[in-house]
């Protein structure tokens, strides 16, 4: 797990995931919590046969927002839907199953089955990423992809051989994300004090 990192996807090369590794990989998003059993995310995989379509779609999306768009921009766009072996698109349903449960349980539960695709991914082997932007809200993806209105495309995650690796970057420490909630009395009154679990600080936080 710790041994993860992001590999940009125009390092990522053939080979891919075989047909076995990629129903593991996707076998381990299964494990994902998810409140209600809605499984309200899934995965769309990008074929190479329809990654010439992508690449438009990333084209016209640039020049929907930038009209002004060198044809190196555009260039660079096209070639986006081309990078890395393995390519697929995240989604979340904000509708399906019970709609009392929140859209932000939903996402925290494809945020919880897209790590467990990246771990899976780390551990056979392979180097992935996550890769968002704009192109994401646009109409053009929303139609090649067949979302409905309810539907959030969230990222494309990019699955591959390391060509080049980078210096693992520097993990954060437990101290700057790990707090424990202390409650105080003061003058009738409850302060809540948020304090280092694994480093004592002064002051609150």
């Amino acid at each position: 797990m710790q041994s993860r990192q992001t590999i940009l996807p125009k390092r990522l090369v053939a080979p891919g995931p075989d047909t076995n590794q990629l129903e593991q990989i996707l076998e381990a998003a299964a494990s994902a919590p998810d409140h209600g059993q809605l499984l309200p995310w899934r995965f769309i995989v990008v074929p190479d046969n329809a990654r010439a379509r992508l690449a438009q779609v990333f084209a016209d999306a640039l020049l929907q927002r930038d009209a002004e768009a060198t044809p190196a921009q555009v260039a660079q766009a096209r070639e986006k839907a081309h990078r890395s072996p393995l390519l697929m698109l995240a989604v979340v349903d904000a509708q399906h199953g019970n709609p009392d449960i929140d859209l932000s349980e939903r996402i925290v539960s494809a945020g919880c089955a897209i790590q467990n695709v990246l771990l899976m991914a780390t551990a056979l082997g392979f180097g992935s990423a996550l890769t968002s932007g704009k192109a994401l809200k646009a109409q053009g993806l929303r139609t090649l992809f067949a979302l409905a209105p309810q539907d959030h495309a969230l990222c494309f995650i990019s699955i591959g051989t390391v060509l080049a690796a980078r210096p693992t970057r520097l993990r954060p420490k437990t101290s700057e994300y790990v707090h424990t909630l202390q409650v105080a009395e003061l003058q009738g009154t409850c302060t809540v004090v948020m304090e280092s679990t694994f480093t004592q600080r002064q002051g609150v936080r």
